[in-house]
């Protein structure tokens, strides 16, 4: 794993902001960094060592049995969850164990859950309203209006996530899959440097799974992304590079064929 020196601590806070994700230094070309990661809960090592690198603009899918690690992965990265040993880079800058859950989330990381959670009472647009990056003050959100810029990325977000038709829809009236879509376009509405996805088309149909892995194709290269996903289907569909995590550290990495094709793989995830 390469390492990367002369990295300062989380210095680049002040007064528990951090500064604008716009200045992430990404000049090594990854964007996420994590180095011998390790995380016990009551004695179970949930993460062993773990140690893995993300690149600007990567699309990368993470598969693995349940309890493989995946979850608390994501928890450390998102600091929800504090790693007892380890390293957790954004950038080449920013390490992640220093800084809070909005701390994380500012600086540009966007992660979505299995469960959509979007404002069921309010319309698509009401949704991507109050997710873009704006002033969150009391008096600028009673009174505050959206920008031109702001009204166009919304509209540029519309047409991404194909519901340009349901703009005044309520929310809570659109299909799942059309949920998972308005969480991933409100999480676009914050510009994140990173997505991070888990399980993004859990009880979907078939067309709203292959319309997903279209809308993640057309994402890449401009976000980097994670995916958590056991849909072996759509994982086919979306990817580039993929990690398989076995009890907490990685069993296996490359092309989905050569991690397919990894008798480890196969014994104990995959089967035959």
């Amino acid at each position: 794993m390469q390492q990367y020196d002369n990295i300062p601590q989380a210095g680049s806070t002040s007064g528990g902001r951090v500064q604008p994700h716009a200045e992430l230094d990404t000049s090594h070309g990854v964007v996420l960094y994590l180095d011998d990661v390790t995380v016990s809960f009551d004695g179970f090592r949930a993460l062993n060592k773990l140690s893995l690198s993300i690149d600007v603009g990567e699309l990368r899918c993470i598969i693995g049995p349940n309890g493989a690690g995946k979850t608390t992965m994501m928890d450390v990265i998102t600091g929800k969850t504090r790693p007892d040993t380890g390293t957790v880079y954004f950038g080449q800058t920013l390490d992640l164990t220093k800084l809070n859950e909005p701390q994380i989330a500012q600086a540009g990381i966007g992660r979505k859950f299995q469960k959509p959670t979007v404002f069921e009472q309010h319309s698509v647009f009401e949704n991507l309203e109050l997710a873009i990056k704006t002033d969150k003050g009391i008096w600028h959100s009673l009174f505050g209006k959206l920008s031109n810029e702001q009204r166009d990325r919304i509209a540029q977000i519309l047409d991404l996530i194909q519901l340009g038709d349901k703009t005044y829809t309520r929310a809570g009236l659109l299909s799942h899959g059309q949920k998972q879509w308005l969480e991933i376009g409100m999480l676009l509405a914050q510009e994140p440097k990173l997505l991070m996805l888990d399980e993004p088309v859990a009880g979907m149909t078939d067309h709203e799974t292959e319309r997903t892995a279209e809308l993640l194709n057309t994402l890449a290269g401009t976000h980097s992304i994670m995916v958590v996903e056991h849909d072996m289907d759509f994982i086919g569909r979306i990817a580039r590079k993929v990690t398989v995590l076995h009890e907490g550290s990685v069993l296996a990495e490359g092309a989905l064929d050569q991690v397919q094709n990894d008798e480890k793989v196969i014994e104990v995830y995959l089967g035959r």
